[in-house]
């Protein structure tokens, strides 16, 4: 048991880190909240997107592009979005974990696998690990914008069309709720329209100028549009995790210092105890 200065020493100590913990939740519950509300506006334009490219297909429009070709896969790249700060809980390191797990897997199976990732922990985690990967892309998670979904988005799509990679993936995290942030895998390219949620009944349409150029400029608006929802959503799954984080921290602060109060008390009762004790030996001596 410590001395009474040393546990209101630890006392303050703790109350100043609660203070910190506190602050934080608030900034990452402000950064929550204007992610969250992009991630819809930006989700329900992308789906009313898909829904469009899936009525065309729906009526048997020439929808076949280089970005719906099917291929033997002997090489895959891997765009895996995590975040460059921590304090956030587990959700770095189970993004890791799934990456781990699918480079294996590839590995295996023989595949080259080509690395792109979003966040500077991902990215110190594959340093760590040995792996060679693609450095361009590993901050425009920090402040998503459009710009740098669309840059990613054509780095990506160029692999894919020119032959670089037979497959594209990506891994991150969906927000479901505060307390569920759930790890993605999906494929990327090809492009797969069936697998879109938002399809429409099947239309006739009239196309204007050409099922060509419907192809041409809405494929490539779709994809970069894929991304930076992700983008937008890791951010928001980011930032919930962060604030749980830190609500757990605080919780667990104010235990310690309910536990280190009643120490503080008992302790100090003890000395008080321990005083009147040697005051009342020291008069029945005298006496």
């Amino acid at each position: 048991m410590g001395s009474l200065k040393e546990i209101k020493v630890r006392i303050a100590s703790i109350r100043s880190t609660q203070k910190i913990t506190a602050a934080m939740k608030m900034v990452s519950s402000a950064k929550f909240h204007h992610a969250q509300t992009q991630t819809e506006h930006t989700l329900t334009y992308a789906n009313k997107l898909s829904a469009i490219l899936n009525g065309l297909l729906s009526a048997e429009c020439d929808l076949d592009s280089p970005y719906t070709e099917q291929r033997k896969v002997s090489k895959v790249a891997i765009a895996v979005f995590a975040s460059s700060t921590g304090l956030c809980g587990t959700f770095n390191a189970n993004i890791w974990k799934e990456l781990s797990a699918t480079i294996q897997t590839y590995k295996n199976q023989q595949i080259e696998v080509g690395l792109y990732p979003i966040g500077k922990k991902i990215a110190d985690e594959l340093h760590k690990a040995g792996y060679s990967f693609d450095t361009d892309f590993v901050t425009i998670g920090e402040k998503p914008s459009y710009e740098s979904a669309v840059s990613l988005a054509n780095r990506l799509m160029e692999l894919f069309v020119t032959g670089k990679a037979d497959r594209v993936e990506l891994l991150y995290h969906h927000f479901k709720n505060m307390a569920t942030q759930v790890v993605t895998h999906k494929t990327y390219l090809p492009l797969s329209l069936s697998d879109t949620e938002a399809a429409e009944t099947a239309t006739d349409y009239i196309l204007e100028p050409s099922a060509e150029e419907l192809r041409n400029r809405l494929f490539p608006k779709l994809l970069n549009l894929t991304i930076y929802t992700i983008l937008l959503d890791t951010s928001t799954a980011e930032h919930a995790a962060r604030m749980m984080a830190m609500q757990t921290a605080n919780d667990n602060a104010n235990d310690l210092i309910q536990q280190l109060t009643l120490q503080y008390n008992k302790t100090r009762q003890q000395a008080i105890t321990n005083e009147l004790l040697d005051i009342m030996g020291g008069a029945a001596v005298s006496s």
